[in-house]
């Protein structure tokens, strides 16, 4: 049988464990569990089966470990921790076993599509995406208030139930699970919603693309990766990531999730555009929906997360922490590579910029220094744009700046501007404006004065540089230097621009 690629990779790899035989479908475990099909196997050597309870006669989703004993013993433990608690946004556990040769966990068998899934076809919006951390958030502060960390929070153990609900399954209360562990992991399950990536280095090396990274490893923010992103749920989400950073407890992280979610049932409409019938899903989001401000509207975003799930007809129960795939795995198309990744639908696109319409901007120069612009956007980064030398980072005080600009064609929503400098140290800032006031002196002139900034300037710019987009949609870009970096031990300041990359939504 496949092993399946499950869960976070620790550093050093998991150790794999060997299976010893496999249950027949129909095999009746503890006199109870009758197994109805295997789903499939993860790298720890679990098999997992969907189920029935033949006494209660419910569904059940059965976890098979080979050997029992030691070997089962973290599996057992927490189960049995997270069997101790009933919480609407934990998956339910019924029973767990030890047989010596193999043993079992039964828990709740949840029809849904897991996290990992949704992202695949695009990244969510912020009402959806903060519905469903708060949901994770509170699950975790449960756990946490009995003493129990989860430990193994990522897209495969989130899942979004048909009938509304967000699940949290699969904890695993080994030495490394510990509160601080989960509310890292819950930022990551944000920033993984809100842009279709899972940040490895900050919470874990999963089977979800890496987001975007500059030359230095620093991770795009959200807002730097799609547009939309609200600055104050960005800020939120950095913070969490941010090693550097003291962490709230999870309890004071669902109050402050909660207080985001501030949208309207329209909002909620399918993408046919049809309107969602929420009436048979209104008392189990009131029953599960958080303390909030008066006005708020969080739990409509709970269950409008029902669109999501409806959207896929998978059962979510079928990951033991990443989904589970079958057996026997569709053949690849020719030149196909099985490293290769989909990148989520509604990502954003490297634009192709279009070198007749770039050009240098320098109000108080000699027009000297505008020659080669279109080496700025050739997408070779060896090939350069760059001034002249001067004596000092302020162009030798004769110049307030200089700098790129760039005409998109049209208008277009910009997520990100990345420029990437020979020598680090420049500041700069980006700038967009409604028109093209033309080229030379005046024009120039006219241009920096009408042209408006967007964000905070970036002062000691790195080798690589994303800045933010603006808020809506605009044709007109002007990179912005403002103060020049040291070239080496010449004494001199210059700058110089290898490339300059666009993405758009």
């Amino acid at each position: 049988m496949a092993e399946l690629d499950e869960g976070l990779k620790a550093s050093g790899g998991i150790p794999q464990v060997l299976t010893f035989g496999t249950p027949s479908v129909g095999e009746i475990l503890a006199e109870r569990y009758q197994l109805e099909e295997h789903i499939g196997n993860d790298s720890l050597g679990r098999q997992l089966y969907r189920g029935i309870d033949v006494i209660l006669r419910r569904p059940v989703a059965v976890v098979l470990r080979y050997p029992g004993g030691e070997r089962a013993k973290e599996m057992l433990a927490a189960a049995v921790a997270a069997s101790r608690i009933v919480h609407p946004h934990l998956v339910g556990v019924y029973d767990a076993i030890d047989e010596g040769e193999r043993a079992y966990v039964v828990r709740e068998w949840v029809d849904g599509i897991a996290l990992r899934e949704i992202v695949a076809s695009g990244p969510l919006d912020a009402g959806r995406s903060v519905a469903i951390a708060w949901a994770v958030t509170d699950a975790v502060a449960a756990l946490h208030g009995t003493g129990i960390a989860h430990g193994n929070v990522h897209p495969g153990t989130v899942l979004v139930a048909h009938d509304g609900r967000v699940v949290l399954t699969d904890a695993r209360t080994d030495d490394l699970a510990t509160p601080e562990t989960d509310i890292r992991a819950i930022g990551a399950i944000l920033y993984c919603a809100l842009t279709g990536y899972w940040p490895h280095a900050e919470a874990g090396v999963y089977s979800v693309p890496d987001g975007v990274r500059d030359a230095s490893g620093a991770l795009a923010s959200p807002r730097q990766v799609r547009a939309g992103v609200p600055a104050h749920l960005d800020s939120l989400v950095a913070d969490l990531l941010n090693p550097d950073l003291p962490l709230p407890s999870a309890e004071s992280l669902a109050g402050e999730l909660a207080s985001f979610g501030s949208f309207d049932d329209e909002e909620m409409a399918a993408e046919e555009g049809g309107r969602v019938d929420f009436a048979a899903f209104d008392s189990a989001a009131q029953s599960t929906a958080p303390p909030r401000p008066a006005g708020r509207k969080l739990a409509v975003g709970v269950v409008g997360l029902l669109v999501l799930a409806l959207a896929g007809t998978l059962a979510a129960a079928r990951v033991l922490g990443d989904p589970a795939t079958p057996e026997t795995p569709p053949s690849s198309s020719p030149g196909s590579s099985a490293s290769q990744q989909a990148k989520p639908a509604g990502q954003p696109t490297e634009l192709k910029l279009d070198a007749s319409k770039v050009r240098i901007v320098d109000p108080a120069g000699d027009r000297s220094e505008t020659q080669d612009a279109a080496n700025a956007v050739d997408g070779d980064p060896n090939t350069i744009w760059k001034t002249d030398r001067y004596t000092k980072a302020e162009f030798g005080g004769k110049k307030p700046g200089m700098g790129v600009w760039i005409d998109l064609g049209d208008a277009k929503q910009v997520v990100s501007v990345e420029v990437v400098l020979q020598t680090p140290g420049a500041d700069g800032e980006l700038r967009t404006g409604a028109s093209d006031l033309g080229s030379g002196a005046q024009g120039d002139q006219q241009t920096v004065q009408q042209y408006t900034v967007v964000g905070t300037p970036r002062l000691n710019m790195g080798t690589r540089t994303i800045f933010n987009g603006p808020e809506q949609k605009t044709r007109y870009l002007l990179v912005w230097i403002t103060k020049l970096p040291k070239e080496g031990s010449s004494g001199r300041y210059r700058v110089a621009i290898g490339e300059i990359t666009v993405r758009v939504q």
